[in-house]
């Protein structure tokens, strides 16, 4: 396995992961992922459809998980660098498949941001020990990008709620046992105010169902499912933050940092495979000369040297803007436009560099090229991203 090297390689550094402390935090993440996140591991982890339970028991004694939350709720104590750290390892390893990118940036940051503190000391600290896996329940058959076309409800009650309701596309989905759930509050939905609840499955009593765990065209070993809630009951703490109709707005408010996970994710992958044609193409032999000193093939690594490097000086940029409370939901959308395109284009182009063998699964460019077209559609597709960036003309 060949670990990508930004300085070896020729690429940009990731800014926000210098100075003495970061530097050996993420010695310790790609540690980590060197030894849990082998080829051996990665393969089996795309033939089960899922990574092992263990694995999040693993990341939590090594301090992986809740990197960003307080301390005083069992975390890290950390900030967004400290994910990226997380997130920049993934991609370079090729372990995209493990969760914790949804779990620790997204699913945490829902309870660190907008739960009653009564919520953060009932299920952060099991969020970071490893005995709770996230998950966010949004996304349903007919309602995606479109909020206001969900139909999933909630239906008020003298002990709470009861909850009703399809949800599709859930990473997590077989291995979650903590799911945050959007769901409209009334007794029909339209018109019902959108909200958030937070569902321990383990103490639902009847009515969850997990569907099946999708088959996929990339990103095999990330469990995605369906969820099936049907007349759940739900206790009034279980309300995320306490507020009926915060849905919108609590959604809205992680929407920036979401989109800048993704944007990571793609960059990370986007990096890794220019490394390992690099590495390729100094080593393949091709008309009696090494793949490298043919001109085109110098024009494509040029090329994609360049795009890769744009996307990692804009991606610092954004990142630097996220942790000084600056970065707008535009350039957020930029981001993860941008790059999850650049990333498109980069492993197409590397994959063309390896010729027949490109094509075969136990390469790794192979499995990138599957594993990357995801990221223009999750998290808002690219057309919905250009769509929120003139919206700001």
């Amino acid at each position: 396995m060949m670990e990508v090297d930004l300085k070896r390689d020729g690429l940009e550094p990731t800014v926000c992961l210098q100075g003495h402390e970061m530097e050996l935090f993420s010695t310790s993440v790609r540690r980590f992922y060197e030894r849990n996140a082998t080829p051996e591991a990665v393969e089996r982890w795309r033939k089960a459809k899922v990574v092992e339970r263990d694995m999040w028991y693993r990341a939590a004694e090594a301090g992986l998980l809740g990197v960003s939350v307080p301390e005083a709720y069992g975390g890290g104590g950390g900030d967004f660098r400290h994910e990226v750290a997380i997130l920049e390892a993934q991609g370079h390893f090729g372990a995209e498949a493990f969760g914790i990118s949804l779990h620790n940036p997204v699913v945490l940051a829902y309870l660190t941001d907008f739960g009653s503190e009564e919520q953060k000391q009932r299920w952060l600290p099991r969020l970071c020990n490893g005995e709770l896996v996230g998950a966010i329940a949004m996304t349903e058959p007919n309602a995606g990008s479109d909020l206001r076309a969900m139909r999933t409800l909630a239906r008020p009650t003298a002990n709470g709620y009861v909850i009703s309701g399809q949800k599709t596309f859930i990473s997590n989905g077989q291995t979650a046992n903590l799911i945050i759930l959007a769901a409209k509050v009334g007794e029909q939905a339209d018109g019902g105010k959108l909200s958030l609840f937070v569902i321990d499955t383990d103490q639902v009593k009847s009515g969850f169902e997990r569907g099946r765990n999708l088959d996929k065209i990339g990103q095999e070993g990330q469990d995605t499912s369906e969820l099936f809630f049907t007349e759940v009951e739900v206790s009034r703490d279980q309300l995320l933050g306490g507020v009926e109709g915060q849905g919108f707005v609590q959604l809205t408010g992680q929407l920036a940092q979401e989109r800048l996970v993704i944007a990571w994710q793609s960059q990370s992958m986007a990096e890794r495979a220019f490394a390992v044609t690099l590495d390729y193409v100094k080593q393949r032999t091709l008309f009696n000369q090494k793949l490298i000193d043919l001109q085109n093939t110098q024009f494509v690594m040029a090329d994609c040297k360049t795009e890769v490097s744009l996307g990692k000086v804009f991606l610092n940029h954004c990142t630097d803007q996220l942790l000084a409370g600056q970065l707008t939901a535009d350039r957020a959308a930029m981001a993860k436009y941008w790059i999850s395109e650049m990333q498109a284009r980069v492993i197409d182009r590397c994959l063309q560099l390896f010729g027949g063998y490109g094509y075969v699964n136990e390469y790794p460019i192979a499995r990138m090229y599957k594993d990357s077209r995801i990221h223009q559609i999750y998290g808002g597709a690219t057309e919905v991203m250009k769509h929120l960036i003139a919206r700001s003309l």
